[in-house]
This record gives C-alpha cells, structure tokens and sequence, in this order.
C-alpha cells in the first residue's frame, strides 16, 4: 500500500522518553556543519584528519608478531586441531596441501575446498583457525556447485596474490562455481592495485576519509573512479551520515599513498590523509563507537534555566536507546516494510515496494519510477536512474537478463544492503517492544522477567548479532541512510532472564536491561515484554519461530539475533550555549578549519580547495572541560547591528550502533524527523 509520507517517530515504535524535564525549541542540521561525526577507532583513539604527509615504509600500524610458521615447518599439532574442528576427510585435505606447499614452494599449487559448511558461527572459527596457525594460507567463503550451499577455500598466500588478512580478501570479484567441478582457480585472490609491492609494507593502505555533505559510499565513488577502482575496494567501519562533515578511518589494497594524496586537489568537499600501511583491512563493525559535537540553532525556551536542567538531564539521565528514524529509510518506503515482504517469501512484493512510485521524492526519479511501472522499459530505467539508487538498479539488471525471477533479483542487491532490510524489521519490533517496556513497568528498577547482561555468567560466552561474512562488499544505496551510529551490533556477554533472587540480591539497574532483536539464538524476556514482538510479527503474517519460506537469508530464524541496551547515557559529555548573528557563520570548528591555522603544506592544501563550508567562525569555540555545561554566551557572525540568536553546542560520544538524534529527541523533547525540523527552519 502506497504511503503518503515517510514514517513518523511514533508509527517507527519511538514514543518514550527518560526523563519527563521540559525540552525547548531547537534546530537540528540546520546547516550539515552542525552535526560534526568523528570516528572513534577500536583502540579508542579519535578518528581525525590531522596531516596530508606521505608515510614512510616504517609507517605501518601493525603490532610486532611471533613469525609464522613456514610451509614446511612441523604441522602435526596443528592439524590434530584442525581434525577436532573440521574432521577427518578436510583434515587430509589440508594435509596434503601442505605436503604440495613444501614440495613445490610458490609455484603452481591448486587451492583445497573443504566440505559444505551451513553453519556461518563454524565458519567464522574456521577462518580464524587458519589466522591464527597457518598465516601463510588465507580463506575465503565460496558457493558450492550446487549453487545452495556454502565453503571454505583454503589456499597459498602471499606468493598467490594474498587474500583474507593479507591480500583483499577477494572482493574484487565474484567466486561462485569457480573454475568447475575441481574448484580449480589459479587466478590471484585480488588483481586491484600495485603488482610491485615491498614485503615490508602491509599490503593495506589506511587512511583517514574527511567530508562534507556527502554520504560514506557517494565520498569513495568519488576517489574510485579517480583510481580506477570500484567502491567495494575499500573497507570502512561504518558509514557516516550525508548531511554532516565526518572523520573516519578507510583502508584500500595495494594503493600507494602518493597516488591518493595527489588527489586532495581536486577532490571538492573530500579530503584524505593520515596515510599508514597496515596489514589487514577494515569491514564493517569495526570501530568503538562515534564522537559528535552537534549544534542546535535559533534555540527558545522559558528560561535558560530550562535549558540547563535539560542539558544536564541528557548527561545525567541518558535516553532510550532507540533506533533512529534513518534506520527505515528516509523515504516513502519504509524499508522495514521492504524487509516484511521479503520474511514471508513475497519476492515480487518485495520488488515491486522499491521500484515503486513515492512521495517526497525528487520528481524527475519519481517520474522515471512512474514511467517503468507504466511500460516496463527497464533499459530506459537503467539508463537514468541515478547510480545512487544501488538497489534499483541492481533489481532491474537482474530482471533484464532473467525475467519475472523476482528472488533472484533481490539477491542481486550487494547482501550489505539486502540484509538491512530485514533487519530494519528486527530494529522495527525493537523499538516498539522497548516502549512497551518502558511504558508498562518504567525505567527506575529492574522487574522480574526482564532480561540482562549475564553479571555471573562465563566472560566468554557471548551472542551476536547476524553480520555479513567478510568476503562479501560492502555497497550501500543512499535510500537507508546507514549513519555512523547503524552499525551491526557488538558482540555481548550472555544474557539471563532476571527472577526474584536477582531481584532480592539487587545485582540488577535498569542500565543493564537489554531487549531482542529476534533470531534463533536470542531469547524473549520471561514477562509481558515478549508479547508484543510475536503479536506485531503475527500482525505482518511473520512467525518468529517458524521458516515461510526455504530462503535462509531472508528468514528470521536462520539469523542468530542479538541483543541492545534499552538505556544508553552519553558519555564524556559537554556543552554550552552560543549566540551568533548570521545564520550562514559556521559555529563549530572541523578538521580543516584546525589545519588552516597549520602552516607549510596543510594551509596552501586547504587554501587551494575551501571547505564548502568555509565561512567566519568563532574566535573562541572550544567545549567546556567539564561536563556540567556553561552558559557564558560566546558571540560570533556579524557585528551587532544584527539580532542576536542563541545556539546550544553539544558534543558527546555514543557506541556503535547508537542514534545521536535519539540523545537530541530526549534533549529538545520534540520529533527528529526530517518534516518537522524543516517547519522549524521556516
């Protein structure tokens, strides 16, 4: 069914808050240099960009390691632990691999495929075998012949073109039914980049990505084609949201660093930097969370009293921990509505809700949208759709070489993207379960029932959520707007359902209850916070417990599931409050406007290209140290022959897979949606 408007807070499942103090009137992305993103790296460092220099070849992030054991050395241990992992007949497998390495060195040596594997948790362990005890192979995950299930190639590296930790990985092409019934494939796992590579140098390229209003996938399409290399080339954390200038870390194989500084010149509101040679390259997840400094512009409130109480109340209180409206989509088309659809097996529904007509979108794609449901003309559709519309035009590729096979359509969407639809229906029954939660029983006190992180449980035992394998690209479509903070969950402790003795030893808050997200693995909360998941799932004709159809990737059930934190407080947070005369001044300093104060090279580099945002900034725009927040007005903008207007400037860090606009929802007490912070523009 067609839908007039995007989705509301409220139809989204986001309708409670922490705290019940007074919020005010403020103006969020008023300008996209409001909402500052920095990375924060997984050793916890700030992600910034901070140099243009070249590296050295000593310039390479990696730790000092045992060395690997060669080919030739004596394996037997090893492979009796390999046996227990895998069993006999791959064990002989791998054994005689081995046997040919030592023997003929590195040359000519044809990759093994051990036995179908379907349990991706068993996979995982398997490639991590391989990383840890014979560094000189790599692994890769390929289809079988059968073109249903799924195994692990094992192979030479280095001298074979590297591969999974040391080469690419292999995601510069596709590996289904390589090479026949043999699985024979003497090709290198990755061709991009320099074929005169030092031993010496990770075979990585890190760098550090700054931008402005532009999304992570639009930035490196950029740089890409510059170099002459697809987007799926380079491996990033997570990405970053389109209307904000954001800091993060971007590897790329075997691209020397000369070759990508020589673009910032003609990169226009992109640049790149703090070049190091590393080892590995990033996949997604990879990262401890995200530092913002978000400005709120033409704030009103009662008093600046308000203000204060709801500043400090955001850092003192927190928020819920809902998944932000950017989770769904930003248009017409919800995209757990999409995800829906493709739970109970309606593969042409599926298609036809992305391909479909919407509101609120630019009208030229609207009527192009029209014209193909209209006729049906797909190599009309294909010649101008937007190359930003990634699942579209994946879709209707499919659909020209293999018409009215809606399934295979759908899986010719980058998997990436594929899965987020269904798991934007998982993050769709969350939030409402949590305000259900929160409704139902509060947020002072643990209930009996409630489930939470595992205090006594074994450290390691841990669930996670269902991430895409590492061997598969990383290609978003601009339509979900997957921000910093959408990220796949963090691996987490066990969980246990609270029952009256935890209650009775006061082990529990509210901080550590968690909630969710709907898999085979992951279990429901032993009170009446479960209800609502299966009656809303049953209300969409899904069964959380039962397959619809025999599409693992699109079942609920063959996803292992998670769990999120219902509280989340912002942590070193800050604030204060600003008065400014024009609107167009920026009012928080990025990473380029620190470097135009640098001398030599960096300031004729900014000089040359400006940041699109270049404008007067303020003499003094430092935070505060502390985190009670200062209300000493600081002016900047024009002289005062203009009104002046009072801004409040945050900034605060959340973990991966938090919505900053959830914490300003809870400071203001007003809807983040993109309809309504344009009524306040007005």
């Amino acid at each position: 069914m067609a839908r007039s408007s995007s989705l509301s807070e409220a139809e989204a499942g986001i309708s409670c808050f922490a705290s019940s103090l007074p919020g005010f009137r403020g103006v969020l992305k008023h300008r996209y240099s409001d909402f500052i993103v920095h990375e924060v790296a997984r050793d916890g460092t700030l992600v910034q960009l901070t140099s243009f220099d070249l590296p050295t070849e000593q310039c390479v992030d990696v730790k000092e390691e045992k060395a690997a054991p060669s080919a030739d050395a004596d394996h037997s241990q090893a492979l009796e632990s390999f046996r227990a992992l895998c069993g006999d007949a791959d064990c002989e497998a791998l054994r005689g691999l081995l046997e040919r390495v030592a023997a003929r060195g590195d040359s000519d040596v044809s990759p093994v495929i051990l036995s179908p594997d379907a349990d991706k948790a068993h996979r995982s362990e398997v490639h991590n075998f391989f990383k840890k005890n014979f560094k000189f192979l790599v692994t890769d995950t390929v289809e079988h012949s059968d073109g249903v299930q799924r195994c692990i190639r094992v192979r030479l590296g280095s001298g074979a073109g590297g591969g999974r930790g040391g080469g690419g990985g292999g995601r510069g092409r596709k590996r289904k039914n390589m090479g026949g019934s043999d699985w024979r494939d003497d090709r290198p796992f990755d061709s991009r980049g320099s074929s005169n590579w030092s031993d010496h140098v990770g075979k990585f390229l890190r760098f550090h990505l700054y931008k402005e209003n532009k999304d992570t996938q639009e930035a490196l399409g950029v740089i890409g084609k510059m170099l002459g290399l697809q987007p799926r080339s380079f491996g990033f954390a997570g990405t970053k949201d389109k209307r904000a200038v954001t800091s993060q870390q971007v590897t790329v194989f075997k691209v020397q660093a000369n070759r990508l500084a020589a673009l910032n010149n003609r990169l226009f509101g992109i640049k790149v930097g703090n070049f190091c040679y590393v080892k590995e390259g990033l996949v997604l997840g990879q990262l401890m969370g995200n530092r913002f400094t978000i400005t709120l512009r033409g704030v009103i409130a009662e008093s600046k009293d308000v203000i204060k109480a709801a500043a400090d109340g955001l850092g003192k209180n927190g928020f819920i921990n809902y998944y932000g409206l950017q989770r769904f989509g930003s248009g017409s088309v919800p995209t757990h509505l999409v995800g829906a659809a493709l739970l109970r097996g309606e593969w042409k529904a599926a298609v036809n809700l992305i391909l479909d007509p919407r509101e609120g979108e630019r009208d030229d794609i609207n009527e192009l949208r029209k014209h193909y449901k209209e006729h049906g003309d797909i190599d009309k559709a294909l010649r101008n759709f937007p190359r930003h519309l990634v699942a579209e035009r994946a879709i209707l590729q499919c659909l020209k070489k293999c018409p009215g096979n809606y399934l295979q359509a759908l899986k010719g969407i980058p998997r990436t993207l594929r899965m987020m639809y269904v798991h934007s229906y998982q993050s769709y029954l969350w939030n409402h379960a949590t305000s259900m939660r929160v409704e139902k029983y509060g947020i002072s006190q643990v209930v009996e029932g409630d489930l939470v992180y595992n205090k006594e449980g074994p450290p390691e035992e841990s669930t996670s959520v269902d991430i895409t394998e590492t061997d598969d690209g990383h290609t978003n479509s601009s339509e979900i707007d997957l921000c910093s903070e959408a990220q796949p969950e963090e691996t987490i402790q066990s969980v246990k359902i609270v029952d009256s003795g935890d209650l009775l030893k006061g082990m529990y808050t509210f901080d550590d209850v968690v909630l969710p997200l709907p898999g085979s693995q992951a279990i429901f909360p032993g009170n009446a916070v479960a209800e609502i998941y299966h009656g809303m799932a049953k209300k969409d004709g899904i069964s959380l417990t039962e397959n619809a159809h025999g599409v693992k990737e699109f079942s609920i059930t063959s996803m292992k599931g998670g769990y999120r934190r219902v509280f989340q407080r912002p942590i070193d947070f800050q604030w204060e409050l600003v008065t400014y005369t024009d609107e167009s001044s920026s009012l928080a300093e990025t990473d380029l406007d620190v470097l135009s104060r640098t001398p030599k090279e960096a300031n004729e580099l900014v000089t040359s290209n400006q940041s699109q945002d270049k404008l007067e900034k303020a003499s003094d725009t430092s935070m505060p140290t502390n985190g009670s927040g200062s209300l000493e007005n600081k002016p900047t903008g024009s002289p005062d022959t203009a009104p002046r207007k009072l801004a409040i400037r945050l900034a605060f860090t959340l973990p991966a897979s938090c919505y900053a606009t959830m914490a300003i929802r809870e400071l203001l007490k007003t809807s983040t949606s993109v309809a309504y912070q344009k009524t306040l523009s007005c």
